[in-house]
This record gives structure tokens, sequence and C-alpha cells, in this order.
């Protein structure tokens, strides 16, 4: 039997040209493989992270890029109903409500880290719904919490914070404003009761703006869209004009990773691509990618009036609402977030663009059933 040593086969490396060709190649893959495998954020490996509303767009796509960071994902849901996506994860997932506190202390019990995405995100409705929600149940999850020994809650707001009508490269110092919309109002209502409760040598509150959420699963800005436009009954307003807030599903999870292990208690970031990109552009985009028809536009007013008539027809015939005209408030704001904190603070680069994004998003519209994921 013939034994060659460590020392033997290092110096036949760089000895025999061949062999050191062949070795320095086997060399670089492997470190590439080393690279490409590693965490990108080191300090969350192997921290315990509970998801609210984990069966929803972002709670689903960040459990996904936890693990791959070696975090430990635990779920709270408010629906019965499985998702074999988590399942597959092998992520535990609690079934309740953020407003119920024995669920919410069970759901924090050994937990380091909360991402608190559950919500009622609705264009319109009863205020009391929206705010036993999205204010009560966000400040019963963080109690819980913090009674549980939980050091950072992440809290997902919206830009909506703002308003429909707010200054150019709006800052994280506003100025805030309901509009006399349930969602904007208590999604304002609920950053307030929880910077009441950040304390971060104990309890660290952060909260992420997030601008307009797309990409493969977004219900607002892919597959309603998509899908009225597929019948022919989608119109941007007012010839397109302003500018959407888009931000790549991946996009945000990075933004609120970095707000994370760099410990940015008490702070509020605007999270979007830092894209100007107007209403039109966008919807032409999407239909782009699908194939289809280029929308139309149409006064403001006059698509409110068609929604509002298509949603009593719907309720008549007893079908569900699908679309509300409340909506199209959203689809017309004037200008774009400023993400210069985030771009300072954090360091966060957006890494996806709207057309890799849109690409993306049309690799995964090939393969889904999108009417399916209408609730």
């Amino acid at each position: 039997m013939l034994f060659i040593s460590i020392l033997d086969i290092r110096l036949k490396a760089f000895t025999e040209i061949p062999i050191r060709y062949k070795f320095e190649t086997f060399y670089l893959i492997n470190q590439i493989h080393l690279f490409n495998n590693k965490p990108k954020f080191m300090n969350l490996k192997n921290k315990t992270l509970l998801i609210t509303g984990i069966d929803e767009l972002v709670g689903l796509r960040t459990a996904e890029l936890a693990i791959a960071q070696g975090m430990n994902v635990r779920g709270l849901q408010s629906s019965t109903e499985q998702n074999k996506q988590l399942q597959n994860l092998g992520v535990e997932v609690i079934i309740g409500s953020i407003t119920d506190s024995a669920i919410a202390q069970k759901a924090c019990q050994g937990v380091d880290i909360v991402l608190h995405t559950e919500q009622i995100a609705e264009e319109a409705g009863a205020i009391n719904h929206f705010r036993d929600v999205n204010v009560g149940g966000t400040v019963n999850i963080a109690k819980a919490a913090k009674q549980a020994g939980v050091k950072t809650f992440v809290h997902l707001s919206s830009v909506m914070v703002y308003g429909f009508n707010y200054p150019n490269g709006i800052t994280e110092s506003g100025p805030l404003s309901g509009e006399n919309n349930p969602y904007c109002q208590t999604k304002i209502e609920a950053e307030q009761a929880l910077l009441e409760l950040n304390n971060p040598y104990d309890f660290g509150i952060i909260i992420i703006r997030a601008g307009d959420v797309y990409g493969p699963g977004s219900i607002p800005w892919i597959v309603r869209p998509i899908l009225m436009m597929r019948q022919k009954l989608f119109a941007y307003a007012n010839d397109g004009k302003g500018v959407i807030n888009h931000v790549y599903i991946d996009n945000l999870i990075d933004g609120i990773f970095l707000a994370i292990e760099k410990e940015t208690f008490g702070e509020i970031f605007n999270i979007t691509d830092g894209q100007e990109t107007s209403w039109k552009e966008y919807f032409m985009r999407l239909a782009a990618i699908e194939g289809l028809s280029a929308p139309l536009s149409l006064p403001k007013d006059e698509i409110k009036l068609f929604l509002k008539l298509r949603v009593q027809g719907q309720k008549l015939f007893r079908k569900k609402v699908d679309i509300l005209p409340e909506s199209i408030d959203f689809m017309t704001r004037p200008y774009a977030c400023s993400i210069a904190k985030a771009e300072s603070l954090l360091n966060y680069k957006p890494t996806i663009d709207l057309e890799s994004g849109m690409q993306r998003t049309h690799e995964w519209l090939q393969k889904t059933d999108i009417q399916s994921l209408m609730k």
C-alpha cells in the first residue's frame, strides 16, 4: 500500500504545473462555495425569531430567508389553514389571534426577536375593526414579548402613515396623516403606542415603514392588478402621474435584518427600492410581463365611480368584493419617500431593481394559479 503525506501532496501541487492548476481551481471553487453559503447576517445565526402573520407575503418570505441565515423560526397566524410552504420549512406554527393574551404569551416564550407583520391591510372599513388588530393586537403581542424576555421587537409599519398627499422626499420625521382612512390612522396609532414601550437596555423597538411591497405573492401590487387586467377592467388614474414607492420583497427583508443586526432600537426607517417609478410605468411593466394589453388611463373620479357600482353589484349578487373604490387613493400618491436614513445608518442598498424584480415575478407567475390566492 502506498502512503502519500499531506506534505507530499502540497509539494507536488506547487512544483508540477498541471497538478498546481487543478489544486488552485479546486481551492477557488471551494472558497466560492463557502462564500455563497455563508450567512449574510452572522449575528442572527441560531437566534429564535417569532413572525406574526407568518402565512402572509412578508411573513412567509422572511421565514425562508431567516432559516437560510441559520435562524430558528416560529410562526403565529390567525388562519387555521395549514401552509405547505411552512410545513416544508419545518416551521412551528401557532394558530391564534394576536389579540389573545394567552396565545401571545405562548408564542413569545423562548424567543429572541419578534417580527410583527400581522395586520388588517384593507383600504377601507370600520375603524374599530382595524383598531382592535392593528393597535390593540400590536400592543398585546409587544407586551407579551417584553414579559417573555424578548430583546428585539420589529414592527412592520407602512409608508401609508404619511397619507395620500405628502411632501416630495418625505423622511421619517413626517408629517404623518391619517387621511380619515382606517388603515393609515391605525398604523400611526400602533407606532406611537409601541415607541412608548421602547427601552433599549431591556426591550428594543424598531419600526420599519415598508413601501409598496411587490414580488411573488403580492396581492395588492401583483395579483389583483393582473387579474383585473386579464378581464380588461384595470385602468390607472390621471395618466399614471405620481410615484409608487415600490419595494421588492427581498429588499425589504434585507432592510429588516440590517435593522435587527445593528440593534437600531427606537428608530424608524423608510424601506423602499429607492427608485422613482411612475404609476404608469409600473403598471405598464406589469402588463408587459404577462403579455397583456397596456392598461388605459381614466380620471380618478370616474374609476372610483365604476368601482363603487361594481361593489354594489357584487354585494347584490352575493359575490366577494375584490377591490374597493378607496384603493384608487392608494394608487395616486404623488411623491417618493426618502430612504436616506436607512442608507446612512443601516448601509441599506437595495440589490434587486424593478427590472430584476419584475423578471422574478414573471417566473413565479408562470407556475402559479394566482386566482387561487384571492381569499
